[in-house]
């Protein structure tokens, strides 16, 4: 079944594509709200040079952020990126994927996750939803949430998405980067039951989550007309033109 969600079913929608190369490294993310890609360079074990792409974002403030994460991560080790912090003054998503990059490094495989979220079944956002992940085509994570919350797996009924952060230190490399890649889906897919009307301002919401909302900026920032797409519609998918990864 869940298989099927993420092949057809209504909701949010993400795919997450990391390539390592001689030398470089490249991650790349699309979902309703965004497509974004990030390349680090690097030698001797540290980032030489970060480039990074917003192909899709959703606010007008966001493109300054590529020059912030070129800030935060040039000259840093591999090894201290995920430690380096300061991700609520950079967009979150060009961070995330920075550190999932310098994660796959010195890895010769490329990763892919494809992700489903579904709209709660009382369209609230403390609503009943499901949360599915897979990892280079094979369903690795299943997850059953009531707003922010765990109704499955046991193990973690009752908590928060953001009170998971020992159950996630426990786990093995691949599977804790995977809880980490469903957690934030499942927070942005909140956005599915939420009005975010086009042209209104940055201030609408709340202050200094990201680079777009950091107060010094977000005045400035406005909700992007026709950003957005519907991944669940009919013939529709995130990255389709490298569908063949996924």
């Amino acid at each position: 079944m869940a298989n099927d969600l993420i092949t057809r079913g209504a909701g949010y929608r993400r795919r997450i594509l990391i390539e390592p190369a001689a030398g470089q490294v490249t991650a790349e993310l699309e979902d309703d709200y965004h497509r974004m890609v990030v390349t680090l360079t690097h030698a001797d074990g540290a980032i030489s040079s970060v480039d990074s792409e917003m192909k899709r974002a959703p606010w007008t403030g966001c493109p300054g952020a590529m020059q912030r994460l070129q800030e935060t991560f040039t000259g840093v080790a591999l090894a201290d990126v995920a430690r380096r912090g300061e991700k609520s003054t950079n967009c979150t998503h060009l961070h995330d994927l920075a550190v999932f990059a310098a994660a796959h490094a010195a890895s010769t495989a490329s990763v892919a996750y494809d992700l489903h979220v579904s709209v709660s079944v009382d369209g609230t956002l403390e609503g009943r939803r499901t949360a599915h992940l897979r990892r280079n085509g094979k369903p690795l994570l299943d997850w059953v949430l009531e707003g922010m919350r765990f109704v499955s797996p046991e193990n973690l009924a009752g908590a928060s998405l953001m009170e998971i952060g020992a159950h996630i230190a426990a786990q093995d490399t691949e599977t804790a980067e995977a809880i980490r890649v469903l957690r934030w889906a499942a927070i942005v897919a909140l956005g599915r039951m939420m009005d975010l009307p086009a042209n209104v301002p940055a201030t609408t919401y709340a202050a200094g989550n990201c680079y777009n909302f950091q107060s010094d900026r977000a005045a400035e920032s406005f909700r992007k007309p026709g950003a957005d797409v519907d991944f669940s519609r009919e013939g529709m998918e995130p990255m389709a033109d490298r569908t063949g990864a996924f």
